[in-house]
């Protein structure tokens, strides 16, 4: 090997370094903090909203456009700080907002399952510990209008076609609901997409605003 090829191919070496560790300070660092200024747009949003909606008294709420924040997830579990405003849709200009919902399932509180997807890394990682829940862990959706506090009742790992956990009834497609629930997506294992993380949980307490945060978050 001449002089000339051993300089041609350290110097094609340290340009692919380079061009790995931009994509990798993209992905772990930049991504993280685009996500989290997204938070922060939408959290003043919905304090706005939460603010109007409390001077001019409770009503139905409208259905929200693309993108746009509607509610904010507490899951005890992860922390006590754990919050994340969800926003509509699970496009990838969505997600990379927040936990997106699933357009066509139910919004919170609603009969049918609320379906809402989440990144498990990068984005700001919000499901990254999905994986610590457990039956009877709550899951709480703050409103505009109030507070929903569900209960988990089942974890499971399936495949990526298993799109049934989207069905007003999750997993069984064609029942009708009769349940207000919540379904939680996520890749499994974390920094992979070969396998869904999936929790579900059930309704059990309705809060006004006034009323104020449940016990679980105290």
């Amino acid at each position: 090997m001449t002089r000339f090829t051993i300089r041609a191919v350290a110097e094609l070496a340290i340009t692919v370094g380079l061009v790995l560790a931009a994509f990798v300070f993209y992905l772990l660092v930049w991504t993280n903090h685009r996500t989290a200024a997204a938070q922060d747009d939408l959290r003043d949003d919905f304090h706005a909203q939460q603010q109007a909606g409390h001077h001019r008294g409770a009503g139905k709420v409208e259905a929200p456009k693309s993108g746009d924040g509607f509610g904010i997830l507490h899951i005890p579990a992860l922390g006590k700080k754990w919050s994340w405003v969800v926003v509509e849709g699970v496009s990838e200009d969505d997600l990379a907002k927040g936990p997106g919902h699933f357009p066509g399932t139910a919004l919170p509180g609603e009969v049918g399952n609320f379906a809402v997807a989440g990144h498990r890394a990068t984005h700001g990682e919000p499901f990254a510990e999905l994986d610590k829940l457990q039956v009877g862990d709550p899951v709480v959706v703050e409103t505009v209008d109030g507070w929903l506090v569900y209960d988990v009742t089942w974890v499971r790992i399936l495949s990526p076609s298993a799109t049934e956990v989207l069905a007003p009834v999750a997993g069984h497609p064609g029942t009708k609901a009769e349940q207000r629930t919540v379904t939680l997506v996520t890749c499994n294992p974390r920094w992979s997409s070969t396998e869904r993380l999936v929790v579900g949980a059930q309704l059990v307490e309705r809060r006004s605003a006034d009323a104020g945060p449940p016990a679980e978050l105290g």
